[in-house]
């Protein structure tokens, strides 16, 4: 890959990541370490980054290992689920959140399904309506409960659902990502998990392989993640829409004097008050509107046998498939068209999905299986046995079967649950759009966290409003029922599809199942969707077109995002600076060393970032110990506290620079101030410092024996994961050899220490002291954050579509986007800040 290449300049990046993990498995009668066994086997050196050039310390038989490697196996972090341990009142009002956030889509369908399916195949006979119900049921049963509940549910990211829930999944597993900022050390959070079992290995590994040296294969991935969540935000337009527009439209049924305009307006009224009220979170408005969407599903259930009863039961006949075959001979190109208003059944499967992270997914799947399902088919199955009677009213089917007494109240408790229903589409965009945040795919936006108890729990004010305005504009301009349900079927099916592929290579790649099950998998579902897919297409032209624009933008928007902050990162890798320049500048850095510690913020894992450079030559002064930070999310849900930093040197001693890679999960959130911050920073940094001073130390006592050993012996690193490390370079030769330049490279202002006075206290004890103490001192005087404001141009040779993606539309998303003072919530009276231009 050409960003590999450039990267290995200088003693670049992708060289160290490139030693890819690979599974050792261990014996059978092998046991696994105890605490003081893995402490033992943790002596491996800790080496600085101008190290990186020298002898090799360690013999690869599994991952290379490096000061950020031994960092992370020493911690035991362990992840715990938000929903362990509760009591059963608690579980019943989990239950009643579930129904409020997750199945309101899918509980809404009933109000619209037959009437799109009918309009565009109208009803011949009995037979028709007997075929298109079997056709409903058994799409019920083949998407959402088999495809979703059954399967899709389980493939999700620690309980995060949703297209970049499963992109990270597969990332963790194989070095997909286009932005090569991954590092061996990443594979020790302990939510990684990675676990392989030994059935289907050798493919696994082949096609893990394929992934990892293709890049054409890396981009059709984002691609498809891209065009994924793009109509996951497409949905998120079009649901609101849909349920709002036909829980209103039963007005027409109620009072036959009311005109189409004033739906809309009703209807308009709504949607309003329902994006208003979003930002007061899923936690409290699903406690409030579960028992509402509990009295919907009976309501389904009860008018569903009362229709059965009084009309005709031999709609049951349906469950026999062969109906499904009649009604296609019957109508041939008309019943292909209406497949697409059969689609709406299944309307809400996603988002059952995207929203796993608010609920943990046996309870998703026990409600869906037990309340959900029975509730929609008897709903269903009440409908076409009024419909057997009254052919011509499938316009408004479910309120005009409604019993006369009833329909009032089963009209009030349909609109709520219309505006339920719209709800849970939207919070599904919102988990969307943050993981895509997280993994460098969409502009930084402000994320409001609405529950102290559940952090998946989010609301983004600009993605809840941009909604409202396109869904009003779907609504004024397309009053059309059918014609919002042709765009509705297009959103829903494009996700689908993007599912499906993304879970098959999950099934390969992390579950590695037989072959013939995957395959099964994939061709039924993919063959069925697709089906869907060509009938909802060939009505695009009838306004539906406006919701694919529409997610075709979203997706240019997210692709650029991508493409840019890619470019961006490639060039901070080449114009690095190199550590002989840093030897040449010596200890003071070519200027003054002020009292504090400066924390430099970017985006490189590895290697001196350029902008450190602009500092030096546009400030007078530089603080006496400097921290490059680089914030990075990892394929993960969440990385533990205890986890969150990892230290090294950057050069020697003298010269008190180090590197920090802060971690976080792309559900973590981010709620430390800069006071926390700053202080759980240096809290990790000395814990580094001691933890080097260690392993120096140990290196020192087992001097005597190594000296006597040959070098091609070994000792032998297992790791807590289970890779096995040899090492084959005395480690104290390497230190003895790195010990005599770091003394002469002193800083002037260093009073050189008088030799101890008491022989059993070592230099190395002294040592530490003295940086602890420098380290407070440097703290006392302030933290000061220097951060680079960047503008990204493309070259002048550059081709014109990448100057017009780059100079344009990818500076009006930096321009538009939440700047990274305000995400880093960085205090102005502690912030320093310099320009640079990156040309890409």
């Amino acid at each position: 890959m050409a960003e590999e290449g450039s990267e290995r300049e200088n003693g670049g990046l992708v060289a160290m990541d490139s030693m890819e993990s690979r599974w050792v498995f261990q014996d059978e009668d092998e046991t696994e370490m105890d605490d003081d066994d893995e402490d033992l086997g943790l002596r491996t050196v800790l080496d600085s980054e101008d190290d990186e050039n020298g002898e090799p310390k360690l013999i690869r038989t599994g991952p290379r290992i490096d000061s950020f490697d031994v960092e992370a196996l020493e911690i035991p972090g362990a992840q715990r689920n938000d929903y362990e341990d509760f009591s059963l009142g608690r579980r019943i009002i989990l239950a009643f959140q579930t129904l409020g956030v997750v199945f309101g889509d899918v509980g809404t369908s009933p109000l619209y399904t037959f009437g799109v399916m009918f309009s565009k195949a109208p009803i011949k006979g009995d037979e028709d309506i007997i075929g298109g119900l079997s056709l409903i049921l058994y799409t019920l049963i083949l998407i959402p409960l088999i495809k979703y509940v059954l399967v899709v549910l389980w493939a999700n990211d620690d309980g995060e659902g949703g297209t970049f829930a499963l992109y990270s999944l597969i990332c963790r597993h194989a070095k997909v990502s286009l932005l090569p900022n991954q590092l061996p050390s990443d594979a020790r959070i302990s939510s990684f998990r990675l676990k392989v079992p030994s059935p289907e290995l050798e493919r696994s590994l082949k096609i893990k392989e394929r992934l990892e040296t293709s890049l054409t294969l890396k981009k059709l991935l984002l691609m498809l993640v891209l065009a994924g969540t793009a109509m996951v935000i497409a949905d998120g337009v079009v649901t609101p829409a849909m349920s709002v527009m036909s829980a209103v439209g039963g007005l027409k049924v109620g009072i036959s004097g009311i005109k189409q305009d004033e739906v809309v307006m009703i209807a308009v009224a709504f949607l309003i008050i329902l994006f208003s009220v979003q930002k007061f979170g899923t936690s409290k408005v699903g406690l409030a509107v579960g028992p509402a969407l509990f009295i919907w599903f009976c309501s389904l259930a009860g008018i569903g046998i009362y229709n059965l009863v009084k009309y005709d039961s031999r709609v049951l006949m349906a469950f026999n498939p062969v109906h499904i075959y009649y009604f296609f001979k019957r109508n041939s190109t008309k019943a292909w068209y209406a497949l697409g208003g059969c689609l709406l059944c299944a309307t809400g499967s996603e988002a059952m999905f995207a929203d796993l992270c608010y609920f943990p997914v046996r309870s998703v799947q026990l409600t869906f299986v037990f309340l959900v399902l029975p509730c929609l088919l008897l709903g269903y199955l009440g409908q076409a046995a009024y419909l057997m009677e009254n052919h011509d009213q499938y316009g408004q089917l479910f309120f005009s079967s409604i019993p006369s007494g009833a329909f009032w109240p089963v009209f009030l408790i349909a609109n709520i649950a219309a505006l339920i229903a719209s709800r849970a589409m939207t919070t599904a965009t919102f988990s969307c759009v943050k993981q895509s945040t997280a993994l460098g795919c969409f502009p930084r936006l402000k994320i409001i966290h609405t529950s102290r108890k559940f952090m998946g729990q989010i609301y983004i004010p600009v993605i809840n409003w941009f909604l409202l305005v396109v869904c009003l504009v779907l609504v004024i301009f397309i009053s059309n029922v059918n014609e919002i349900g042709n765009a509705y079927g297009i959103a829903e099916i494009g996700v689908m599809m993007m599912t499906t592929i993304l879970v098959t290579i999950v099934m390969l790649l992390i579950w590695q199942i037989n072959i013939i099950i995957v395959l099964s998998f994939l061709v039924v579902f993919l063959g069925v969707e697709l089906t869907f897919f060509s009938s909802v297409l060939w009505s695009v032209g009838d306004g539906s077109w406006i919701i694919l624009v529409f997610a075709i933008v979203m997706f240019f928007i997210m692709f650029i995002w991508n493409y840019g902050s890619k470019l961006k990162y490639e060039t901070e890798v080449k114009q690095k600076l190199s550590m002989d320049l840093m030897r040449e500048l010596g200890c003071n850095l070519g200027t003054i060393r002020a009292p504090g510690i400066g924390l430099l913020y970017n985006e490189l894992v590895k290697g001196i970032p350029a902008i450190f450079g602009h500092f030096l030559t546009t400030l007078p002064a530089i603080h006496s110990m400097i921290i490059f930070v680089c914030i990075k999310y990892v394929p993960v849900p969440v990385v533990p506290q205890s986890e969150r930093f990892l230290f090294r040197r950057v050069c020697p001693k003298s010269y008190h620079i180090f590197r920090c890679i802060a971690r976080y999960g792309y559900k973590d959130v981010r709620k430390e101030n800069h006071q926390t911050f700053e202080q759980l920073l240096i809290e990790s940094l000395e814990k580094f410092i001691r933890r080097e001073a260690q392993e120096r130390s140990l290196e020192s006592d087992g001097d005597g024996d190594t000296d006597s050993e040959d070098e091609s012996s070994s000792g032998v690193l297992i790791a807590p994961n289970g890779s096995v490390y040899s090492l084959g370079v005395p480690l104290l030769a390497e230190y003895k050899g790195t010990r005599g330049p770091i003394t002469e490279a002193s800083t002037s202002e260093e009073v050189r220490p008088e030799p101890p006075s008491d022989p059993t206290v070592s230099d190395t004890e002294h040592s530490l002291e003295r940086e602890l103490s420098f380290i407070r001192k440097a703290k006392e005087s302030g933290v000061v954050y220097l951060l680079g404001h960047g503008d990204i141009r493309a070259k002048k040779n550059s081709w014109f579509i990448k100057k017009l993606m780059i100079n344009y539309f990818y500076a009006f998303l930096r321009k538009n986007c939440r700047r990274g003072i305000a995400n880093l919530s960085v205090p102005h009276s502690h912030l320093m800040q310099v320009g640079m231009t990156y040309m890409v």
